[in-house]
C-alpha cells in the first residue's frame, strides 16, 4: 500500500493529541508540586521505574498526579511505536515518514529516562528545561508525521513563502524554542515539590510584579542569577514576537499562498495570547490555571508554528512510484 490509510492517519492525529495532553500534564504535575511524588531524590528504581517502590502506587494526591503522568507517557511511547513499526512494515516506501517515526519512539524513550534523571536529581532546573524541550521536538515530529501521512500532500507541491521565508519560519522557530526551553528552566528554578520550596523562590518571582519593567528598569541584567535567567526569557519571547510579526507581514505582502497568510495570522494571535497570559502571571499572584494555560498556548504555538514550517516542504512521494514514474518517462523516451 504506497499511500498511508485513514486508520493510519487516525493513529497519528490520536499520538499528537496525546502528546499534548502528556505535556500538559507534565505541567498539572510541576505546579501541583507533584514531581517527587513516587518518591523523594535519591530513590533509585523505587523512585523510577516504580513509584514508592510499588508498581501500582497506594492512593495519595501528589503519588497520583505523577504516576498517571508517567502512565500518559508509556501510552504515548506505544502509540509512538504502533507508528513506528506500522510506518516500516507497510509504508517503508515514504522513507520521511519511517524515519520521523522512528525518531519519535526512540525520543518517547530517552524522555523517560531523563524524566527518571530529573526526579533522581531532584528536580534540576537544567534536566526540567531539557525535558520540555525534547517534548516540543518529539510534538514537532508528530506534526511531521501526521502531514505526511495525508494523500492530499504526498506528492504535491510545497506551500510557497517567496524567497528566504523558510529561512525566515526556521529563524523564529528555532528562537520560539529557545523561549520555551528559557521558560522551562525558569520553572525549574521555582522547586516545585522540594521540601525547602517557599513562596518567592526561583526566578520567576525576580521582578516582583514588574512587566515590561522590571525592578523597575527596562532590562536590569547583573542584578542577580534569578534576574538574570527570567530576563532571558523575556528577551527571548522579544525576539521571537519580532519574528512573528515579520512572518506575518512577509506574508500578507507577498500573497503567493492564502493558506500561509491564514496560518501567519493565527501565530501572531496565539503569540499575543501567550504574551498576555505571561503578562498576567507576573502582574498576579502566581496561579496554577494561569501557569498551566502559559504552557497550554506555548505547545499551540509550537505546534501550529512546526505545521507553518512543515508546510513549505513538499513530502516526496513513495521510492515505488518515483522509479516507476522514471521508467515510464524512460520508456516514453526511446519510443
Amino acid at each position: 500500500m504506497s499511500v498511508p490509510s485513514p486508520g493510519y492517519r487516525r493513529l497519528a492525529l490520536v499520538t499528537g493529541l496525546a502528546t499534548f495532553v502528556l505535556i500538559l500534564v507534565g505541567g498539572v504535575v510541576r505546579v501541583s508540586e507533584s514531581g517527587l511524588g513516587c518518591g523523594p531524590a535519591g530513590s533509585g528504581l523505587n523512585g523510577w521505574p516504580l513509584c514508592d517502590g510499588d508498581v501500582i502506587p497506594g492512593f495519595d494526591l501528589y503519588t497520583a498526579i505523577e504516576f498517571s503522568h508517567r502512565m500518559l507517557g508509556t501510552v504515548v511511547g506505544l502509540l509512538m511505536l504502533s507508528l513506528a513499526v506500522l510506518a516500516w512494515r507497510r509504508y517503508r516506501g515514504h522513507r520521511g515518514l519511517v524515519r520521523a517515526t522512528g525518531a519519535a519512539f526512540l525520543l518517547v524513550v530517552v524522555q523517560g529516562l531523563l524524566g527518571a534523571a530529573t526526579v533522581e536529581n531532584n528536580l534540576d532546573p537544567a534536566l526540567v528545561a531539557t525535558h520540555l524541550g525534547l517534548a516540543m521536538i518529539l510534538l514537532a515530529l508528530i506534526v511531521y508525521v501526521w502531514r505526511a501521512s495525508r494523500p492530499d500532500v504526498i506528492g504535491a507541491p510545497a506551500e510557497d513563502g517567496g524567497p528566504r521565508f523558510r529561512a525566515l519560519t526556521l529563524a523564529t522557530s528555532s528562537v520560539l524554542f529557545l523561549t520555551i526551553v528559557a521558560g522551562g528552566y525558569m520553572a525549574g528554578t521555582q522547586n516545585y515539590g522540594r521540601a525547602d520550596y517557599q513562596v518567592g523562590d526561583g526566578a520567576h518571582h525576580a521582578c516582583g510584579k514588574e512587566f515590561p519593567t522590571c525592578n523597575g528598569e527596562f532590562l536590569p541584567f547583573g542584578q542577580a542569577r534569578l534576574v538574570d535567567i527570567h530576563l532571558t526569557h523575556r528577551v527571548l519571547m522579544y525576539v521571537a514576537s519580532l519574528l512573528v510579526i515579520a512572518l506575518v507581514v512577509v506574508a500578507v505582502r507577498r500573497r503567493r499562498s492564502p493558506r500561509l497568510v491564514r496560518m501567519a495570522w493565527v501565530t501572531l494571535g496565539l503569540l499575543t495570547a501567550q504574551v498576555l497570559v505571561g503578562a498576567l502571571n507576573v502582574w498576579l499572584d502566581e496561579a496554577e490555571v494561569l501557569i498551566t494555560l502559559h504552557l497550554m498556548l506555548a505547545t499551540l504555538l509550537w505546534g501550529h508554528l512546526m505545521g507553518l514550517r512543515w508546510s513549505l516542504y513538499a513530502v516526496p512521494a513513495p521510492e515505488t512510484e518515483r522509479a516507476g514514474g522514471r521508467q515510464r518517462a524512460a520508456e516514453a523516451a526511446t519510443a
